[in-house]
């Protein structure tokens, strides 16, 4: 399955959610590109968005690997297989977490104005343009549980099938093409530009976001 762009993604994506409608979710999109899904998902929908962000930290000599990610509290999920099979040092570990969360923190003011949620008895859906290791799909899911939500759902376009199948383990999942045989999430796209930060902050400031400095 192949798709033009994002938005032919997520609009395919979001005739497969029209059922959420009833349940007045919060969908949780990650930056940059998972924005462009889920702004025409909830526009398709009308239902607000929000976003959520993670970042993923790279392996040495190798950034595009993904050995974990972090979360705005500093919560890591590492990808503990790759860490013990490179023999990555705790002190990397350490210093790219402290780095990563400052990072996260900054775009959560940039692109939010605020890092505060209310998920408690919510039906909540993150979504992604996409997922290769999930690692940061998986350390938003850990962040989001522990905030008390009614149901947690994954929506995504295209991502692994081994991936989604520990996704599933989590959380109810929407897919619309997981693949056994995987390379990147753009090798399912037509067209998968660059989003920079000025069409995420558009986005964010048409649902009433604001950018703001947090400490």
């Amino acid at each position: 399955m192949m798709f033009k762009n994002r938005i032919d993604a997520a609009q395919r994506l979001a005739s497969k959610l029209e059922w959420l409608k009833k349940e007045d979710p919060v969908i949780l999109a990650i930056p940059r590109g998972g924005v462009i899904t889920g702004d025409v998902i909830a526009k398709t929908l009308g239902l607000p968005l929000d976003i959520i962000v993670s970042r993923k930290i790279g392996a040495p000599y190798n950034p595009e690997l993904a050995i974990g990610a972090v979360i705005h509290d500093g919560s890591f999920f590492p990808n503990s297989n790759l860490i013990t099979a490179l023999g990555i040092p705790q002190s990397y570990l350490d210093e790219q977490i402290a780095d990563n969360v400052k990072e996260v923190r900054r775009r959560l003011a940039k692109f939010r104005g605020r890092m505060d949620y209310d998920l408690k008895g919510k039906t909540v859906v993150i979504v992604d343009d996409g997922i290769a290791t999930g690692a940061t799909v998986f350390v938003a899911l850990d962040w989001i549980k522990k905030q008390g939500p009614k149901r947690v759902i994954v929506a995504i376009p295209v991502g692994p099938q081994d991936t989604i199948d520990r996704l599933r383990q989590m959380a109810e999942v929407v897919v619309l093409h997981d693949p056994a045989v995987f390379g990147a999430v753009g090798e399912f796209y037509d067209s998968f530009d660059q989003v920079e930060d000025y069409q995420v902050s558009e986005i964010m400031r048409s649902y009433g976001f604001e950018s703001e400095n947090i400490a």
